[in-house]
């Protein structure tokens, strides 16, 4: 993992077009070479997009690839370069909604993308948050990774077992939510509500989170802009009238929010993620074919 590290630092001089073009070459690669992963995004893009022929599929499925490999080659940039390379590359639009998010208790929701952490640096850079934080097996990545994400302020990272009571905690405090709301953590504090009209349990959490402290949801996504020239980061308007009187219909909503995003950038959402492995009572998983609890 240190010669990794250190191979990351050297390529993070590169510039950005010599660096994408390599890290899509490996997600190439790999997109030969990993074939339960490989699997998953097939599985995941035939049931939320049944539209395309199978060789669609397994085109966009390969640029997937390569977009996920290009964003963790890509994070060198993000953890080492100068704050004014940075700027240079990362294009925000309309602007930061600074005013916004001080105007009272935020989240701001960021879905899957590849891109991801191109979304947390143009945050970090500009004010600190909270987040949430799944510790790396691997001692010497958790160390290089958390640096990189507080190397511009300080954040405050909580775990899963840490609970919901910090983050409303930190919320009453002023500080923003950076809000990772679209994995499947199964059954407990999530909703069966559709995602590409099948239906995903998704956590209720950014509505039981907005309804408990009041805070406005300020999505925020990132993606790569075309010719290798940088990242786009859009902050989108705050929803109104969020969550409303009904979770489950708030936890739809957020979803169907995803969904377009995802359908504005197909290969740039995570489909190497099993989005449906958990399924209704009887229902058989799609990855395994064996039936849900």
């Amino acid at each position: 993992m240190r010669a990794l590290i250190a191979f990351m630092w050297l390529l993070h001089w590169l510039p950005l077009p010599l660096l994408g073009r390599f890290g899509a070459a490996v997600g190439s690669l790999l997109f030969a070479l990993l074939g339960k992963r490989r699997a998953i995004a097939l599985t995941n893009l035939r049931l939320c997009m049944p539209e395309l022929s199978e060789a669609e599929r397994v085109a966009l499925a390969r640029q997937h690839f390569q977009a996920y490999s290009r964003s963790v080659w890509e994070r060198g940039v993000l953890w080492w370069a100068s704050p004014a390379r940075l700027r240079r590359l990362i294009h925000v639009e309309p602007a930061f909604p600074g005013a916004q998010i001080a105007s009272g208790p935020t989240i701001l929701l960021c879905p899957h993308f590849v891109c991801l952490d191109v979304a947390g640096v143009a945050t970090a850079m500009q004010i600190s948050a909270s987040s949430m934080y799944v510790q790396q097996k691997n001692a010497t990545f958790d160390r290089v990774l958390r640096a990189g994400r507080s190397r511009f302020r300080p954040v405050r990272l909580f775990t899963r077992q840490d609970g919901i009571k910090p983050i409303l905690r930190a919320l009453r405090e002023g500080l923003p939510y950076f809000m990772l709301p679209d994995m499947d953590f199964g059954p407990k504090d999530a909703e069966f509500v559709p995602f590409f009209g099948v239906p995903a349990a998704t956590l209720t959490a950014t509505a039981r989170i907005a309804a408990a402290t009041g805070a406005q949801i300020i999505p925020v996504i990132a993606t790569f802009l075309p010719g290798y020239a940088g990242w786009r980061v859009t902050y989108y308007p705050a929803w109104e009238n969020y969550p409303g009187p009904d979770i489950t219909a708030a936890t739809a909503r957020m979803n169907s929010f995803i969904e377009a995003r995802a359908r504005e950038n197909p290969a740039e959402y995570f489909w190497t993620h099993k989005r449906f492995k958990t399924r209704p009572d009887g229902e058989a998983s799609p990855y395994t074919g064996k039936a849900g609890s």
